[in-house]
């Protein structure tokens, strides 16, 4: 292994904090220290960091087009319009998904809500044509997306031409032009002031729940029984555990141990943490990959349905589905780290490179992200790792500290079809040539 770790020697000042600190909040030097080195500066931020509460997240209308996408979506629900539920088919995604379309059908007609997601290798990330295609053919008037569209311009301009809108809820890098759509909800957006910009896919859909909530004077406590599945999308996509994120985090995570919903209860059971207090490290390292499994083996409709399952039946059947995808996850990702660490020893000069970047045909779509990781984690570079799919190479980048991936990956765009992601991790798509 050669990753390379870097202990930042505390000054005089951060340990005189330190000390501050441990004697008026009760608590030991060494939390107290890492405290102060994550820049929690005065006492009221401390005790906000040490005790998340609710009441501290932000007003939702803060957003840029909040009140468009709230507005829209009254409209619809008010004219019983039908509304897909649209969303990428990773943790992410589908939590987002299944977050959005539980709070609508509480507060609203079930028969008009449908949901969508994408199939890993014959469509691809994010939207779709087959999906706004299938829209169209169901009646679909207003597309919610979840995780994905802030790129999507040349697909959301192919639905409006057939009469359909788009909310966008995104947390990707957006470009220059965005999408036409009703209502584009991104903090990373440029003209956004939104005092947070690091919500995972499906805290942007909590967001606008919230703001719907809201609206409709529906008491967004009513929201709190859903912030399972935002701690489990916060845990699994790697955003960071600050501001709005550490107090969603908290909550979700004393409704996962206290009244998780049947469907991560079923993931509970099978991942053998029933009975034991569930961290954040247990989301990261169980409960996140199964649910990711659906979408790297099947479809990530699967784990929505899971995440939706209303008995205890259908959930303990979809679990130990979701849990045998993993295991076979498992040994996939297995074999191919093992082929791609064969073909740099076979080949050093691989490794010689500022970045590495390797390619085989073969390998499944659905563990090169994995192994990317792994390829960063063992040779402390940027990796990027290429397959063969639908006719065009695909590739899934990781990244190490201070070095972004994503800008990286952007300045060669003129030779890319398609790209998307954050700092420390991206996808993309290229001819062969």
């Amino acid at each position: 292994m050669t990753n390379k770790w870097n202990y930042q020697t505390p000054t005089r000042e951060q340990l005189l904090r330190r000390d501050e600190l441990s004697e008026k909040f009760g608590l030991s030097p060494a939390i107290c220290l890492l405290i102060v080195q994550r820049g929690v500066a005065n006492d009221k931020d401390v005790q906000k960091f040490l005790s998340p509460n609710i009441k501290n997240l932000y007003d939702p209308f803060l957003y840029p087009d909040m009140q468009k996408a709230v507005d829209r979506l009254n409209k619809a629900l008010g004219n019983k319009e039908r509304i897909m539920i649209y969303g990428d088919y990773d943790v992410d995604g589908t939590t987002a998904v299944s977050l959005v379309y539980k709070f609508l059908e509480q507060n609203s007609w079930k028969s008009n809500l449908d949901y969508y997601i994408p199939d890993r290798y014959d469509e691809g990330y994010g939207i779709s044509n087959r999906g706004i295609e299938y829209a169209k053919e169901t009646g679909v008037s207003l597309i919610i997306c979840l995780d994905c569209g802030i790129k999507a311009i040349e697909k959301i301009a192919y639905a409006k031409s057939l009469g359909i809108d788009f909310i966008v809820c995104d947390h990707h890098m957006p470009d220059d032009k965005l999408p036409d759509a009703v209502a584009i909800l991104d903090a990373k957006r440029l003209d956004s002031t939104y005092p947070y910009r690091h919500l995972s896919g499906c805290g942007v859909g909590f967001k606008l729940m919230q703001a719907f909530a809201s609206s409709n004077g529906i008491e967004v406590s009513r929201l709190k029984s859903l912030l399972d599945l935002v701690a489990v999308s916060i845990a699994s996509d790697i955003v960071p555990v600050t501001g709005e994120n550490r107090i969603l985090a908290a909550y979700g995570l004393k409704q996962l141990n206290l009244n998780p919903s049947k469907g991560l209860k079923g993931i509970i059971d099978v991942c053998g943490l029933t009975g034991k207090e569930i961290t954040m490290s247990d989301i990261v390292f169980k409960i996140g990959p199964r649910i990711n499994a659906s979408g790297r083996m099947m479809n990530g409709k699967e784990a929505v349905e899971l995440l939706l399952a209303k008995d205890v039946a259908t959930a303990k059947i979809k679990s130990e589905n979701i849990d045998q995808y993993n295991d076979d996850r498992r040994e996939l990702d297995k074999k191919t780290t093992d082929e791609a660490n064969a073909l740099i020893d076979e080949n050093p000069s691989v490794t010689e490179g500022k970045i590495i970047v390797v390619f085989n045909p073969e390998w499944h779509k659905g563990v090169i992200g994995i192994v990317a990781s792994r390829l960063t984690e063992k040779y402390y570079k940027p990796a990027i790792v290429l397959t063969q799919s639908n006719g065009f190479i695909t590739g899934s980048a990781r990244s190490i500290t201070k070095f972004d991936i994503y800008k990286a990956i952007e300045s060669c765009k003129d030779l890319i079809e398609n790209f998307g992601g954050h700092t420390y991790a991206a996808g993309m798509t290229l001819k062969h040539d």
